[in-house]
């Protein structure tokens, strides 16, 4: 009975209605807590934690898996202390922790390698590639994604090559490869759509758009941009919404709508705000510095260069520390602006 609502919460989870599952796992947790069963309990922390995660509620997810972490323990049971710790690594990192992240997510992977879980190994490598992307490191973001998708292709996991593909149509873009960018981004698309993943959907839509964007294609940029952010909002993943709408508001900003940029860019703040992102509120404020310069008002412009170059350097995101100074140059420099920010 109580296997039975989990496994229908798992359903819905695996089909990205996160609330409607979220729902379901507090029901099993209950249940399984009444019926002192501890497996049960262990398997609902690590799925909660997931579901949260995905939602972009990282801290209410840290601790479902901190307490995943005591039970695996408890239990001895390795894989779901190395599961564990893959997901308190992800969620720490969406905080801005990408150091400590590093150090949870090469904990996992010893233990899966010595498990010999080849699936759980190649997670692993695939979350440190998506480490050494936010830390800055790209030529290892990108030699992660491309092991991991080596990995995946051996494993025959279509999803997970095609979450591999997204890593490195990220990493591509920030790397100036703008065509590969759009070549890994589109080979992820058709994979999600053959799957019917609408998270992997929104995520590949968000990419294109920005490879678009890259290209100075700005009304297909904007097509992509919608149908990512109507999925996002379907699922309720405020996070990488968060994402897109800056994509969008950049997009206007090198349209020269102004207006419409702020919007975007004010509303994309707020939900870096709710969810604790540093990385997103940073590209937000260096947005709206950026608006007020061409506007005139340069002195708050480079206030607010200024202040994200030391949310930056605080946090040691090392592409965002370079976007900071590109525009405090342009600034100097007086011509440059817009940046068309990858």
């Amino acid at each position: 009975m109580t296997r039975e609502i989990f496994n229908r919460a798992e359903q819905f989870r695996h089909s990205s209605e996160y609330n409607r599952a979220l729902d379901l796992y507090e029901k099993a947790l209950n249940l399984y807590k009444k019926e002192s069963d501890v497996q049960g309990i262990l398997d609902c922390c690590l799925s909660m934690g997931d579901t949260l995660r995905a939602k972009g509620e990282f801290g209410k997810a840290l601790d479902f898996y901190q307490e995943g972490l005591t039970l695996a323990g408890a239990l001895d049971d390795r894989y779901s202390e190395a599961d564990a710790l893959v997901g308190m690594g992800l969620s720490v990192r969406a905080l801005g922790n990408w150091k400590d992240a590093m150090k949870m997510i090469n904990r996992s992977g010893r233990i899966y390698r010595g498990l010999k879980d080849r699936k759980g190994e190649a997670f692993s490598v695939w979350a440190r590639a998506g480490t050494y992307r936010i830390k800055g490191d790209i030529t290892r973001a990108l030699n992660g994604f491309k092991a991991s998708l080596k990995s995946f292709r051996q494993l025959r996991d279509r999803s997970a090559m095609a979450y591999s593909y997204c890593g490195l149509g990220g990493s591509s873009r920030v790397a100036g490869k703008f065509r590969d960018s759009e070549k890994y981004y589109k080979m992820a698309n058709s994979m999600f759509n053959r799957l019917g993943d609408r998270f992997g959907l929104a995520y590949s839509h968000c990419g294109l758009g920005n490879a678009r964007r890259m290209d100075n294609d700005f009304n297909k940029a904007l097509l992509h941009f919608k149908k990512a952010a109507l999925l996002y909002k379907k699922i309720n993943d405020r996070v990488s919404y968060a994402y897109t709408l800056w994509s969008v508001g950049t997009t206007h900003k090198m349209k020269g709508n102004m207006e419409k940029a702020v919007q975007n860019f004010q509303e994309s703040a707020d939900l870096f705000r709710q969810t604790r992102d540093p990385r997103g509120k940073i590209y937000c404020v260096l947005g709206i510095g950026e608006i007020d310069c061409l506007k005139g008002n340069r002195k708050k412009g480079k206030s607010a260069f200024i202040s994200a170059l030391a949310q930056a350097e605080k946090y040691s995101f090392t592409i965002e520390r370079n976007y900071a100074r590109r525009l405090l140059h342009a600034y100097e420099q007086k011509k440059g602006l817009p940046i068309n920010l990858p």
